[in-house]
């Protein structure tokens, strides 16, 4: 790990990651470090809010995106330089899929995410895991380092992945097709536009080793409608008698529909 603010290589003592200039950043009592300076911090409260996240680990933990993690899990383990990785994932949330990385793909993991309580919800998931709350464009974590890095549903900072990664090290990610959840947002919109998403092109310090679109469908009940929900954004942005809508539905089907993409540094 490289200290945020002067990018010094940082060692751990007493609880506390150092580095030569005397910046020190101290492990919270769940165990996570804040290594994210107020400079680059665009809000009191930056990232996800604690109900979205407590909502995202009981839809997670209940199974219904385990494809999705399994399809990540099998791209470390095929095209990773490393048969036990360093694995740098970002925009890890509750932890989720990171602790899957760990536990499925013999990696040692570093989860980053600019939500404090994202990274003291995650220390739940495992204790040898590196929580750390930072952005994707400034990651706390040494150049030519890292033998993945992953992100599920989170952002691509291609210069930023580039200098972390090893020569030959791997970025996975995880992007919406267009027909994700689209029976929700037909549920929840008064008009839904046709959409034809596809992965960000992925700069000249990369090269797309795989590219797979996938599709799984799944049914959730009233009480699981509403934790997928609430772990979105579309909350936020619908309208009073639509979300009485969805209370009111009983059960949904609902079309998983997500583009799986492996990256390789040159």
């Amino acid at each position: 790990m490289i200290c945020p603010v002067c990018g010094e290589r940082l060692t751990e003592k007493n609880r506390s990651l150092i580095c030569p200039k005397r910046h020190s950043f101290d492990r919270a009592r769940q165990g996570y470090v804040n290594l994210l300076p107020v400079q680059n911090k665009h809000s009191l409260a930056p990232g996800d809010a604690k109900d979205m996240l407590e909502a995202r680990r009981a839809f997670l933990d209940r199974g219904y995106y385990q494809p999705i993690c399994r399809d990540v899990c099998d791209m470390i383990k095929k095209y990773s330089p490393s048969v036990s990785p360093i694995v740098v994932d970002i925009g890890c949330g509750e932890g989720y899929y990171t602790a899957a990385f760990e536990k499925n793909c013999s990696a040692y993991c570093i989860g980053v995410d600019i939500a404090k309580e994202a990274a003291r919800m995650a220390c739940a998931r495992s204790k040898s895991i590196l929580w750390t709350v930072a952005t994707a464009s400034h990651i706390p974590v040494e150049s030519g380092s890292a033998d993945a890095v992953t992100a599920v549903f989170s952002l691509f900072v291609n210069d930023e992945y580039a200098r972390i990664l090893k020569k030959g090290g791997i970025f996975v990610e995880v992007t919406a097709g267009s027909e994700h959840l689209k029976e929700l947002k037909k549920l929840i919109y008064e008009e839904v536009f046709e959409q034809h998403k596809h992965p960000c092109a992925g700069g000249k310090q990369f090269q797309e080793v795989s590219l797979l679109e996938k599709r799984f469908v799944f049914e959730l009940d009233n009480t699981e409608l509403k934790e997928l929900l609430a772990m979105t954004p579309h909350s936020r942005r619908m309208k009073k008698e639509r979300l009485e809508r969805l209370y009111e539905t009983e059960r949904l089907s609902l079309t998983a529909n997500y583009f799986v993409r492996v990256l390789q540094k040159l």
